[in-house]
Order: structure tokens, then sequence, then C-alpha cells
């Protein structure tokens, strides 16, 4: 009896021991998530701020701070690869580990380039050469996006599963290039050309220019303003939004932006309308990659930005609120 009474502790205590170190286990594989969540919102922000000043109309007086900028994020996501490769990774992410390092590094390899490109394309000689590497830089890009889309990410998603927490931690999306439109020479050629001397967009043609924002659905639920809506938090989470072209114009590189919460907290997600025709509406898909505040009324802001040339601009701008649950 008392052998086996001492069998049955010994039993019990490989039980407990076991149990302690999957706990571990799982809590470790959700930390990683967690921090990689974390390195690629850096990332895709650097890729945001990135579209944003090559899109931008500048002149001749703003070159220079343009190339100091992209040096900057030279730099950053140098330093996000390096971080990446410094994360405690547990044994069964070491698969995922060798997509994400490779994503991140490819991004700042892809921002070197484009750095090293920018003097050229912006500058008086090879000019046409310049441009034609910060397209190639673009597709660089692209394989990140790739990798961490078809790789990086299911690879996460089947360890997550496989340990039956896949509800606990949310694995991250994460897109660089804003749109294919970049692949294009003569694309960025246009684009840079803006950057360089303050045109394109920059005067607006005769008539009337305006959109505004005609509906947001968010996981499929129509938003209301002044009303409250109930929305569950899920992986695919995403906004809808239609924009009409309102004006009398062509519009290009229609900005539209969606602000969840306020304050330092706010999450903010953008994407762009790369061309809308007069009288036309068109829908852009933002997916909210990051978990809000759940069990509150949440505020949502959703505003196209208004085009050259565009007066009345009262329309651009909805108000909606949410309270998220789980």
């Amino acid at each position: 009896m008392a052998a086996g009474g001492a069998l049955i502790v010994v039993v019990l205590l490989v039980l407990a021991v076991r149990g302690c170190l999957d706990a571990r286990a799982k809590r470790a594989d959700k930390d990683y998530v967690r921090d990689v969540a974390a390195l690629t919102q850096e990332s895709d922000q650097e890729g945001r701020q990135l579209f944003d000043l090559l899109a931008s109309r500048g002149g001749r007086d703003r070159t220079v701070d343009a190339q100091n900028a992209v040096n900057g994020f030279r730099v950053q996501s140098a330093q996000l690869a390096d971080r990446a490769n410094d994360l405690d990774v547990p044994d069964d992410m070491k698969g995922a580990q060798r997509y994400v390092a490779e994503t991140l590094e490819f991004r700042r390899d892809g921002l070197a380039g484009i750095a090293d490109a920018l003097p050229n394309a912006l500058g008086d000689q090879d000019r046409r050469q310049g441009t034609e590497k910060i397209a190639k830089q673009m597709q660089v890009f692209l394989a990140s996006d790739v990798i961490f889309s078809s790789r990086a990410g299911p690879s996460m998603s089947g360890v997550l599963a496989d340990k039956d927490i896949s509800g606990e931690v949310k694995v991250p999306n994460s897109v660089f290039l804003r749109d294919i439109q970049w692949l294009d020479p003569a694309f960025v050629a246009e684009q840079v050309g803006n950057l360089r001397t303050g045109g394109g967009g920059g005067a607006a043609t005769p008539g009337l220019h305006g959109t505004g924002v005609s509906a947001v659905t968010l996981g499929g639920q129509t938003l209301t303003p002044g009303t409250p809506a109930t929305i569950a938090v899920t992986g695919d989470l995403a906004f809808s939004v239609q924009v009409q072209n309102q004006g009398e114009n062509t519009e290009t590189d229609v900005s539209v932006t969606v602000t969840v919460g306020s304050g330092g907290d706010a999450i903010e997600r953008d994407d762009r309308i790369s061309t809308i025709a007069a009288g036309e509406t068109k829908t852009v898909t933002i997916p909210l990659d990051q978990e809000p505040p759940t069990g509150q009324d949440v505020p949502i802001t959703v505003e196209a930005k208004p085009v050259p040339g565009e007066e009345k601009t009262d329309n651009n701008k909805q108000e909606y609120s949410a309270i998220f649950t789980r």
C-alpha cells in the first residue's frame, strides 16, 4: 500500500510538472506572437509614411527633407530587423521566425535601395535610372508582404492551433506595399516627379471637385452616425468604406483614413483609391488589424481626405461609434 501511494504521488507530480511546462510553452508562444505584432506594426507604419512622402507634392525646397526622411526610415528598418533577430523564439516558432526575419530584412534592404536611389531620382541627372531603381525596390516590398502572408502568418497560426490557443492571441497581418501601381516605373517617375517639382495633384483642373464618404460597414454591419453598433471582434474584422466622387473631374490618389478611439491610444489605418471618375463610387477595404477596446463605446472617424480644388468638405468626414465585444 505504501508503494502504491508513493507511485500515485510520483504520477501526480509528473502530471503537475508537465502541466506547468505546457502552460509555460503556451505563454512563450503567445508572447512571441505579440512581439512579432509589435514589430510588424512599426514596420507597416514606416510603409505608410514612406508612401505618403513619395506621393506628396513638394518642390525643390523639399527634396533634401525627403531624402533625410527616407534615410531615417532606412535606419529605423535596420533596427527593426535587428530586433526581430534578437527575439526570444520558442522552439516550435523557429520556422515562423525565419520568415518573420526575412520579411523585415527585405523591407530593410528595400528602404536602403530607395535611400540610395532617391538623390538621382530627385536630381537633374540620371533621373530615369533613379526612378527605375526605386521601382525595383517595390518588388522587394511585395516579396516581403508575400513571405509574411503566405509563410510567417500561417506558420504562427498553425502552432497556436496545435496548442488550442488560437483565440487567445491574434496573429498580425502585415502589408508594406500600399498599391501595386508602385511596381510600374512610369508611375514611380510620375510620383517622384511631383515630389521634385510640386506638380501633379498640386494644381486642380477647372470644374467642380469633391469626394464624400457615402457609407461605411464594419464586419458586414452598416454604421450609423449617432447610433452605437455592437461589433464582435474577429480575426478578419475590416472596414468597408464607400467613397463617391461628387465632382466633375476624375480624381487620383484619394486617401481614406479610419480612426478607432481617441487620443494617444487611437488606432489609425488608411488606404488609397488610385483613381475615381466623376460620379463614380468606389469601395476601399481597411482591415482593423489591432484589437480595439472592448465593452465600451468607442468613437470611430472615417475620412476621405479633400482632393485639390475641393471647397465643400463637410461630407468628407463621418463620425460613428461602436461597442466591441469578444
